[in-house]
């Protein structure tokens, strides 16, 4: 199915599909999915949500499954294997695709060689409040590739796409609305932080004392005073507090994990 509107298809036969996964988002699917109306075509991997997420997306598109949670790269990389073009762009259900992105994509796209992968600078709000410093702007990542030569690590958060070639920049942006204010910084903390701890503890890694100590601490000084999150008044300061907190959690989420690992209780005991 072609979704609505009139997709980049170019001469030499390239195509865009637009792939994003989604759990109760319907509040936010909606907009997200009207920004794509330019793509050949949108492929929506749901895990299993309760709220009107999946009815949202049909408006939109065919192309909607539902498979069980993953973790964000695996569950990523299931929804690039079930599109049927090459090129990938992947997003967020809390972002915007800007016109100037769209249309930048679609003459990518009809270039004949060229990078195999492009990054996206992103504009991250608060409320209506875009924070410009804390090491939020430009947020680079990669969400357009080429499929045969890219892929999304099998991480369970900070997902990645691995990408065989070149890198190229588009100018373009994305919008990210994922905070409807402040309270929002913190009511992520505790899956994200949780699920940081897991991957560290898979990994090999373990936590000391001085990881509880310094590292929170050097968060704040980074986020706050080395990235100029005081220029963003007071969200730039709930920035570096939040940043405090989720690192300080998930360093106590390893170390709990290592003490479980030992056949230890929380506190300390056999």
């Amino acid at each position: 199915m072609n979704v609505l509107g009139k997709g980049p298809s170019c001469a030499n036969g390239s195509g865009v599909s637009a792939v994003l996964i989604s759990f109760n988002e319907e509040r936010r699917i909606g907009p997200c999915l009207d920004s794509l109306r330019w793509a050949d075509e949108i492929v929506v991997v749901d895990s299993g949500s309760s709220d009107a997420t999946r009815e949202i997306a049909r408006r939109f598109t065919d192309r909607v499954f539902d498979l069980p949670w993953k973790g964000f790269g695996l569950q990523k990389q299931a929804a690039v294997d079930l599109a049927s073009h090459r090129w990938i762009f992947n997003v967020d259900c809390d972002e915007r695709v800007t016109e100037d992105l769209a249309a930048e994509i679609g003459k990518i796209v009809g270039l004949d060689g060229g990078p195999s992968a492009w990054s996206v600078p992103r504009k991250t709000y608060i409320g209506g409040k875009w924070i410009r410093h804390a090491g939020w702007y430009p947020d680079r990542t990669v969400r357009l590739f080429d499929k045969t030569k890219g892929r999304f690590s099998s991480s369970l958060v900070h997902e990645r796409v691995v990408v065989d070639g070149e890198i190229g920049r588009c100018a373009g942006h994305l919008l990210h609305r994922s905070f409807e204010g402040i309270p929002d910084l913190f009511r992520k903390i505790p899956p994200y932080s949780e699920a940081s701890a897991r991957q560290m503890f898979e990994r090999g890694r373990r936590c000391g004392t001085p990881d509880l100590l310094l590292r929170p601490a050097f968060a704040f000084f980074k986020s706050y005073l080395w990235n100029l999150g005081l220029l963003d008044g007071w969200e730039g300061f709930a920035i570096g507090v939040s940043t405090f907190t989720n690192v300080f959690c998930k360093y106590a989420k390893l170390r709990e994990l290592g003490k479980i690992e030992k056949g230890e209780g929380t506190d300390g005991r056999k």
